[in-house]
């Protein structure tokens, strides 16, 4: 069967909304070394502030569940250009290969970053004696083999892509389910996309979710292969969401509408999950910790469901400079830690304001992997199997006499 359909060939904002997504995590990694409390990150900078503390549990709650949203939605749009052998094969090009070979060339670095980040908040950076800590342990590989590195999210995207896929063929085993249960994914998404009361609803199955997690939040599977289970779902959740979505394409544009109401739904939601956050007496409350994560899942998707209207008003065009970032921003992502870490290190005993350093940290983490990027990425193979095809450079571009 044919399943070619008419689809945009690109859709400006959500590109922006999904590379938005993945530049925050950075920025948000980039914030760890400033929190008021030892969190087990790679080093603790002699400035700290609590804002951090707050705009990491903002950031924190959607960020990922945005990208996901979003991989979802044109994962779908992906699905019926291609067969599903083609599709499978370009999900294992563009997830897995990234995931094994940044892993086995990330993870050694990341290592290398936490033994001298633990020099560093002893007082004293010996690189050398870390070095040698680390060619001892064989550059960190033997030692908790799947723990520490940021590349769980292609892990659990190809997770979340196989879990879809698998139903969708169950269901082609049945079809009558199949168009009876197409018709309810088709009510949900009308229904969530235009009446803004649906994200108090979707809130509450979120909270319960959230309470199996260790910590406020969605945890970070960062530990083993074995895959969390609520963290699974969540995600999962969210990737099939964003697929459905795709299905009634017309829809996202009514769920990105700006509104005196979700607006108001969001900042009630931030003002609440904040202010209750910081009574961790009440933690083991339980009336406390049902509405501390039913505020937190509110938030969550109230500020998706902003976000993508934000950059549907503002980013709704052909942008140069916007289509970069966006082509560029898997590579930025990828690549950012062993960065930020090294630089965390750098400017960890400087007497300098955290806002200063928070900022220097960013800009040149984003600036040395966009150099990184057009240079040795973007126009060769490792571009064409991130981003599905070569695309010239422009920092460094071959200028003809």
């Amino acid at each position: 069967m044919n399943k070619s359909i008419s689809v945009p060939i690109r859709m400006d904002y959500l590109d922006a909304v999904r590379a938005f997504a993945l530049l925050l995590g950075i920025v948000f990694h980039a914030s760890l070394s400033f929190v008021p409390i030892y969190i087990g990150w790679a080093v603790m900078d002699i400035n700290t502030s609590s804002v951090v503390t707050v705009f990491m549990l903002i950031s924190h709650s959607f960020r990922m569940s945005l990208f996901f949203f979003i991989a979802g939605f044109f994962s779908h749009m992906t699905f019926h250009k291609q067969s599903t052998s083609e599709f499978l094969k370009s999900k294992v090009v563009r997830l897995g290969i990234p995931f094994v070979i940044g892993w086995v060339m990330l993870r050694p670095l990341l290592v290398l970053g936490w033994l001298v980040g633990a020099e560093s908040m002893r007082g004293d950076v010996d690189f050398l004696s870390s070095l040698n800590n680390w060619l001892a342990s064989s550059m960190g590989y033997t030692h908790n083999l799947f723990t520490g590195t940021h590349l769980w999210f292609l892990y659990y995207l190809m997770l979340a892509t196989g879990v879809v896929l698998i139903a969708r063929c169950l269901l082609d085993l049945n079809i009558r389910l199949k168009e009876s249960l197409g018709q309810y994914a088709d009510n949900m998404v009308s229904w969530i996309s235009q009446s803004p009361f649906a994200l108090i609803l979707l809130a509450v199955p979120t909270a319960a979710c959230l309470w199996f997690m260790a910590n406020l939040g969605i945890d970070t599977p960062d530990k083993s292969l074995f895959p969390s289970l609520p963290v699974l779902l969540i995600y999962t959740a969210f990737f099939l969401l964003g697929w459905l979505f795709h299905r009634q394409k017309n829809m996202i544009e009514k769920l990105a509408k700006l509104t005196p109401t979700k607006l108001v739904i969001c900042l009630l939601a931030i003002v609440a999950t904040v202010v209750l956050s910081d009574k961790s007496d009440q933690s083991n409350n339980l009336m406390f910790k049902s509405a501390l994560l039913f505020s937190y899942a509110l938030m969550m998707w109230s500020l998706i469901v902003v976000t993508i209207g934000v950059f549907k008003q503002w980013i709704n065009r052909p942008n140069k400079l916007v289509r970069y970032i966006a082509d560029s921003s898997y590579w930025l992502y990828l690549i950012h830690l062993p960065v930020v870490i090294g630089l965390q290190v750098a400017f960890a005993e400087i007497a300098l304001h955290w806002s200063l350093k928070l900022l220097a940290i960013s800009t040149i983490s984003l600036l040395a992997s966009i150099v990184l990027y057009d240079l040795l990425v973007r126009s060769t193979f490792i571009g064409k199997t991130l981003n599905g095809k070569r695309q010239p450079r422009v920092l460094f571009a071959k200028h003809k006499s």
